[in-house]
C-alpha cells in the first residue's frame, strides 16, 4: 500500500498543479479503520482470522473518498471485529493512549483516534455499532461524526450488526470532518439500508450562525452520573453555546435502560450470525473477550430478536416526540474520562459498573434511533485528560449538527490541543 499511496499523492500533485482540482480532499491522506474493503489490501478486522482476508473490491465508502481525490495512506488498527468500546487489541498490538498511555484509547476505532491525536493523519474513517466513532474521538481528543443510519454506505464494511452499524469520518477538526462526511454520503444501491436522499452542502451550511437555535438537554437520562471533571467541562460547554445564542431547555427521553436491552436484543444475535461458522472452526483464533461476547448472542430466541427490533421502533419514536420542540440534543459522549487499562471496572457516584457498560451507555441510544450524533473536545479534566461533547440532531440533520459543532469549536481552543509526545 505504500508504494500506491505515494504513486497517488504524486498523482494528485501533478492533477492539482495542472488545474484539475477535485476539491479540498484532493491529495489528502486518509488512514482506513481496518473494517473497509481495500481492493488486493488484506482487510483482517483487528483479528488474526482474516489475516489473509484481501477483498476483490474497495468499499464504496473507500470509492467515494478516492474519487474525491483522497489518498489511501494505511489501515487503522481496531478492537477485533469492532467488538468492544476499550479498544484494545491482543493480536495486533492495542494503539497507545498518547495522553497517558496506561489508559484505554477508546474502542473500537482506536487506530484512527490515536492516528489522528497524534498526527500521523489528518483524516479516518471510523465505524459505530454502539458509539465506535464517537468514544474513541472523545478519549483521544479529537473529532468524530456518526452519520443518520443510511447516510453513508456500509457496502464493503465488515459488519458487527447490520441494523446498528453506521459509518463516518473522524478527524481533527469539524471542518476537516465536514469535508470527509460530504465525500463519503450518497445513496448506494448496493447497501440495503442506505437512503436516497439530498446530500446538502455540508461546508456551506457548517458555517452559518446558530443563534435561535433550540437545544434540548435530557438530563435525567444523560446527566444524573458523571465524573465531576466531565460534568464540569460539558456545563462550561453549554454555557459558550449560550453565549452564541442558543437556547436551552430540559426534555425527557427514553430510559438509558431501555436502550441498553433493546441493542442487546439486536446486537447479540446479528453478531452471532455473523460469525458462527468461524467459532465452530477456529473459537482459539479469538480475542477471548470478544468471543464470549459473540457467544452469549447465539441462543436468543429469534421471536426475542423481533420483540427488540419492535421495541426499536417505540423508543425511536420516543426520541422524536422528545425533540419536537428542540432542533438538538446535547450529551456529554461519556460519563467518564479514559480509565486505565487494566480498570475494567469504574465507580462513579459511588455506583460500581463494568467499564464496558459505562464507555456505550451515552452513546447507543444513537444507534437504535439512527440519528446523526457526533462527538467533539470540551475540555480536559483535572488528570489532564480529554473530555468530548455530543450533539445530536434529527435524522438527516447533519448539516445542523455539524453547524453547532463548529460554531462551539471557533469560540473555544480545545480541538487545537495535542498530547506532548516528546516524553
Amino acid at each position: 500500500m505504500e508504494k500506491s499511496s505515494l504513486s497517488e499523492a504524486k498523482k494528485a500533485e501533478r492533477a492539482i498543479s495542472s488545474g484539475e482540482y477535485k476539491g479540498p480532499l484532493h491529495g489528502i491522506p486518509i488512514g482506513l479503520k481496518d473494517l473497509y474493503y481495500t481492493k488486493g489490501v488484506p482487510t483482517t478486522a483487528g483479528s488474526p482470522i482474516l489475516a489473509d482476508f484481501i477483498p476483490e473490491e474497495d468499499a464504496t465508502a473507500v470509492t467515494k473518498i478516492t474519487d474525491a481525490g483522497g489518498v489511501i495512506l494505511g489501515k487503522l488498527n481496531l478492537h477485533p471485529f469492532a467488538y468492544g468500546a476499550i479498544g484494545l487489541n491482543p493480536d495486533y498490538g492495542t494503539p497507545p493512549n498518547p495522553w497517558g498511555t496506561e489508559r484505554i484509547p477508546g474502542g473500537s476505532s482506536s487506530g484512527s483516534g490515536v492516528a489522528l491525536i497524534t498526527g500521523m493523519i489528518p483524516a479516518a474513517t471510523g465505524s459505530d455499532t454502539g458509539g465506535s466513532i464517537r468514544i474513541p474521538a472523545s478519549i483521544c481528543g479529537v473529532v468524530g461524526i456518526k452519520p443518520t443510519y443510511g447516510r453513508v454506505s456500509k457496502h464493503g464494511v465488515i459488519p458487527l450488526s447490520w441494523s446498528l452499524d453506521h459509518t463516518g469520518p473522524m478527524t481533527r477538526s469539524v471542518e476537516d470532518c465536514a469535508i470527509l462526511l460530504q465525500a463519503m454520503a450518497g445513496y448506494d444501491p448496493k447497501d440495503p439500508g442506505s437512503r436516497d436522499i439530498p446530500v446538502p452542502n455540508y461546508l456551506a451550511e457548517m458555517k452559518q450562525p446558530i443563534k435561535g437555535l433550540k437545544v434540548g438537554l435530557p438530563v435525567k437520562e444523560f446527566y444524573s452520573r458523571l465524573q465531576s471533571g466531565v460534568r464540569e467541562k460539558v456545563e462550561q460547554a453549554i454555557k459558550v453555546l449560550e453565549q452564541l445564542g442558543v437556547s436551552v431547555e430540559e426534555v425527557d427521553v427514553p430510559s438509558m435502560d431501555e436502550a441498553a436491552a433493546i441493542s442487546l436484543g439486536i446486537l447479540g444475535p446479528e453478531v452471532a450470525a455473523y460469525h458462527r461458522k468461524w467459532i465452530e472452526e477456529r473459537p482459539k483464533d479469538y480475542f477471548p473477550q470478544v468471543l464470549t461476547r459473540i457467544k452469549s448472542g447465539m441462543f436468543v430466541p429469534a421471536v426475542d430478536y423481533i420483540k427488540a427490533h419492535q421495541a426499536r421502533a417505540r423508543f425511536t419514536q420516543g426520541y422524536l416526540k422528545a425533540m419536537e420542540g428542540v432542533d438538538l440534543l446535547i450529551t456529554p459522549t461519556e460519563q467518564l474520562t479514559a480509565p486505565k487499562i487494566e480498570e475494567t471496572v469504574v465507580t462513579i457516584d459511588g455506583v460500581e459498573e463494568a467499564t464496558q457498560n459505562l464507555m456505550v451507555a451515552l452513546n447507543r441510544p444513537f444507534n437504535l434511533t439512527g440519528f446523526p450524533a457526533i462527538s467533539i473536545p470540551c475540555g480536559f479534566d483535572e488528570n489532564g485528560l480529554p473530555v468530548g461533547l455530543q450533539i445530536i440532531g434529527k435524522p438527516f440533520q447533519e448539516g445542523v449538527v455539524l453547524r453547532t459543532a463548529f460554531n462551539y469549536e471557533q469560540a473555544t481552543p480545545w480541538h487545537s490541543k495535542r498530547p506532548n509526545l516528546k516524553d
